[in-house]
């Protein structure tokens, strides 16, 4: 936990500086996320990191749980809240500006080639997302292979990731990883 005398103050300020460059969701500033708790606050280790992202994506709810559970885990209740809003405050208030000015110009070809433009920009955060919690969670070879399998699965095949994740827990709770 890092040793700051006003923890609520640093949460707000990293979430609502970091909400502004998620482009593609709060899962596309996992890494962003995972280097601020883990290696700049200190507010948690690897393990906890990869442990509060597995609560979250087994929550039902959006996929911004993730900054609840690290704001508890640093402030409890009040951190959670402080964090939730620091994330999704600035982002919702420049979705709304945005959303408006290109409704004005909706007739101009910009705004068709930035947004496609971020397509790519939005992928290759997530691509990062999936390599820093698997370097997280993967304390072992057997885990980086059905990871890498997983992963080859997803990508080539028309897989259910349901399934996927179905056999990542059978194996998990069988003590293969």
């Amino acid at each position: 936990m890092s040793s700051n005398s006003n923890p609520i103050a640093e949460l707000v300020w990293t979430f609502a500086l970091m909400s502004l460059f998620a482009v593609g969701g709060a899962n596309s500033a996992i890494p962003e996320m995972h280097r601020a708790a883990v290696d700049v606050h200190h507010w948690m280790t690897d393990k906890q990191f990869a442990d509060v992202f597995a609560i979250s994506q087994l929550s039902p709810g959006p996929n911004v749980l993730i900054v609840t559970l690290i704001g508890y885990s640093v402030a409890g209740i009040g951190g959670a809240l402080a964090a939730t809003v620091a994330m999704c405050g600035p982002t919702a208030l420049l979705a709304y500006y945005v959303s408006r000015f290109l409704e004005r110009s909706k007739h101009a070809r910009w705004p068709a080639i930035i947004q496609a433009a971020l397509v790519p920009l939005s992928i290759g955060l997530m691509a990062a997302s999936g390599l820093i919690l698997a370097r997280t969670s993967d304390q072992s070879w057997i885990a980086a292979l059905i990871t890498i399998i997983a992963a080859a699965l997803a990508f080539a095949t028309r897989i259910n990731p349901f399934w996927l994740l179905l056999a990542g827990g059978v194996l998990g709770f069988a003590g293969v990883v």
